[in-house]
């Protein structure tokens, strides 16, 4: 099979292209809230003070928010896919790999996603009344699978510039500005100066923390280039991504702090459902949820092409999609957490190596068409990435791996690009 036949891998052409830089923002704004990213945000408490807290907040979320931009930007300068890209820098056959490992996460994810979609809903149907019999997760899990299946069906590009941005982002930023004035309140009852100079109980550093609050937008490194390849324009692919994640990440880490300090005994979902109008609220966002499991669907899909152009990319989004259905229904997915974040780790310096050789004028496109079965030096670059990931936490405890790993990456990548990177 040809290269040419295979979407994935081949630039998507000018006249394909519809994204302007608010559809990125509202795509990866959309993206970026949600229940999980609340929950790890209530994870900071009581180990960090508030205001150390936030500050790993804001500093997070605009350094992984900005990786992310960066990567939007190649993929819509290049316009290719993120399987394009590890072909380009780490060679046609090698790049079967971490497609594979970034395939077999997806589906990690988009199982984990069906989860907390029907945990939610279970938690919403007793609060109302409803689902006390055992067999409504069941019924919720197979219900919210079968959304993600239907959506794969119809145009990402409609989807994203008109259920998207037109109907639920509207929707979700009224949810979460309800349910911000609703905490706060109630901050503000139990005393807001004594919460904001709460100091913390200790067992984790500000660059631990910082490294928890990057790995929500590092985990979507894989996939940001599948839809930014759609923009017009790379700079605005990289402004749209940037902001839309940046002040999703930081409101909704927010906001799970600030649940955590002033109901610290309930979990997140119990919580907003106490919340008056959180019943409300909390459904809204559990609609909007359903993106992040279709954007796990619709990426895998694009993976999985790369490697099998035979099946267009919309019937390998239904296999996907029923696959993230079957595994969340049988798979325990509190034990497959560690595993998942494992994955993720892989990805941190895979992409410190993919900005370093191909940031800075390098033409992702010609480094395709030259592309050899395995380019050593990037590989070598990458598996060395993951060993110093995992060593760093060992070595130097306090110092976070993210963002350490990913810049020794970049600059160990960048140094030794071949002169012709820019031709």
């Amino acid at each position: 099979m040809s290269t040419a036949a295979n979407e994935s891998l081949t630039p998507l052409p000018p006249q394909q292209r519809a994204f302007r830089w608010r559809d990125h923002a509202s795509l990866w704004f959309s993206l970026g809230v949600g229940l999980l990213v609340m929950q790890v945000g209530a994870y900071l408490m009581p180990a960090l003070g508030t205001q150390e807290a936030l500050l790993a907040i804001v500093a997070g979320s605009l350094v992984g928010a900005g990786l992310l931009g960066w990567v939007a930007k190649i993929g819509c300068d290049s316009g290719l896919a993120s399987a394009g890209l590890m072909h380009a820098v780490y060679g046609r056959r090698f790049a079967g790999l971490p497609i594979v490992l970034n395939i077999v996460q997806l589906l990690g994810w988009g199982a984990f996603e069906l989860v907390v979609m029907r945990d939610a809903t279970v938690a919403i149907g007793r609060q109302a009344g409803a689902m006390a019999a055992g067999y409504w997760p069941v019924l919720a899990t197979l219900l919210w699978g079968g959304v993600v299946m239907l959506l794969i069906g119809g145009s990402m590009v409609r989807l994203v510039r008109r259920l998207i941005a037109r109907v639920a982002l509207p929707l979700v930023v009224l949810s979460l500005l309800w349910l911000s004035w609703q905490f706060l309140a109630l901050a503000h009852a139990q005393g807001i100066e004594a919460l904001w100079t709460r100091q913390g109980a200790g067992g984790m550093g500000v660059l631990p923390a910082l490294d928890l609050v990057i790995a929500m937008p590092i985990s979507w490194l894989p996939l940001v280039a599948d839809y930014a390849r759609h923009g017009h324009e790379g700079r605005a692919a990289l402004r749209g991504t940037w902001l839309g994640y940046a002040v999703a990440n930081m409101w909704c880490y927010a906001l799970g702090v600030l649940v955590a300090l002033v109901l610290p005994s309930q979990d997140l979902v119990t919580a907003l459902l106490l919340a008056q109008g959180g019943l409300i609220a909390l459904s809204l966002i559990l609609i909007d949820e359903v993106d992040n499991a279709y954007g796990d669907a619709y990426s895998g899909s694009v993976s999985a092409h790369s490697l099998w152009p035979r099946w267009s990319v919309r019937r390998w989004g239904f296999v996907v999609a029923l696959a993230c259905t079957a595994f969340a229904l049988v798979l325990p997915m509190h034990s497959l957490e560690p595993f998942l974040l494992l994955l993720s780790s892989v990805f941190v310096p895979l992409f410190g190596v993919i900005l370093g050789r191909l940031a800075f004028g390098a033409h992702a496109g010609a480094l395709l068409r030259n592309a050899r079965g395995v380019h050593g030096l990037p590989v070598v670059l990458w598996l060395a990435g993951i060993a110093c990931y995992h060593l760093l936490p060992r070595v130097l405890p306090g110092m976070g791996a993210a963002l350490p790993t990913l810049a020794v990456c970049f600059v160990l990548a960048f140094a030794t690009r071949p002169r012709n990177a820019t031709e």
